[in-house]
């Protein structure tokens, strides 16, 4: 059921940003390109774990295991990206909302999106071709759902050490840069919006990146627990959760965040008959966000 979700909401999205003109704005375009990042990631991912699932285990391919893993760093490594490009797009907006029509131009979008989807493939590249290179001399059994870089490690007999020096480099422009420029935009977001004397101006403000935001603490909190804090503490059964938040349940609620609290797209709902029942179920979809945000 999240499988069918996240391929049918992710698409939903794609398609209202395509086919409405009310959404052909930066930031649309900018979710649009996550939801491509998200249906990649699933499909990549969900079938080969449910097949395991389903029969208690399976083989994969040496070559489509690092398959696996190179489309599941690129789309990472885009959506570490993309999220800083859609802080840094609200940024503009709020501080400077009389320059963003000239900074944020539909170029300039296309600009950003083609280099967060070419340093992606790069970098993901980089990491594939050096796991490619880990020499296996004991068990080949992987205790995981999909060929990721941790268990791949643990598994290896030899040139671990780099792979630690090759993902500690990357890590800095994918996820300690990206953190910050982050934390930057939105501390220089939130003084500004306080400053607003209207207080419906600030409830306005607050809305329009209330939904990026929650993306952004959902993924990077698992990312780094997965990949740069110490995992010695964490139980195998604790690490194979924190990787299904990632690879599965956000890409299932990125849709659901982002159409619920967002007023353009609520509008195009109501507005079309055909959508009002996708709508509603959308709505239905809500307590799953509740529940994750809870846990």
């Amino acid at each position: 059921m999240l499988y069918c979700g996240t391929i049918c909401g992710n698409l939903l999205i794609i398609t209202l940003v395509s086919t409405s003109k009310n959404l052909h704005a930066p930031m649309y375009f900018f979710i649009a390109q996550l939801s491509i990042t998200d249906i990649l990631l699933t499909l990549t991912i969900v079938p080969t774990m449910l097949h395991i699932l389903l029969n208690n285990g399976g083989t994969i391919t040496v070559i489509n295991c690092m398959t696996q893993l190179f489309v599941l760093g690129t789309t990472e490594a885009s959506e570490c990206l993309l999220l800083t490009v859609m802080s840094y797009d609200r940024y503009v907006a709020i501080c400077n909302p009389l320059l963003y029509s000239s900074i944020m131009t539909k170029k300039r979008c296309v600009i950003l999106a083609t280099m967060c989807w070419v340093l992606s493939f790069f970098f993901s590249f980089i990491e594939t071709f050096f796991t490619s290179k880990l020499m296996f001399c004991g068990p080949n059994i992987i205790d995981h759902f999909f060929c990721d870089l941790v268990p791949l490690m643990k598994i290896a007999c030899s040139g671990v050490y780099t792979m630690e020096l090759v993902n500690y480099i990357q890590s800095f422009p994918l996820l300690l840069s990206p953190i910050t420029i982050i934390i930057i935009s939105y501390t220089n977001i939130i003084v500004t919006i306080l400053r607003f004397q209207s207080r419906i101006s600030r409830q306005k403000a607050f809305s329009t990146c209330s939904s990026h935001l929650m993306v952004v603490i959902i993924f990077f909190v698992t990312i780094l627990s997965v990949y740069i804090f110490p995992t010695e503490g964490l139980t195998l059964n604790t690490s194979k959760l924190l990787s299904l938040l990632y690879t599965v349940f956000t890409p299932f609620i990125n849709p659901i965040l982002y159409s619920l609290r967002n007023k353009e797209i609520k509008k195009i709902f109501a507005g079309n008959i055909q959508y009002k029942s996708i709508f509603q179920l959308l709505e239905m979809s809500e307590f799953f966000k509740n529940a994750i945000f809870f846990v």
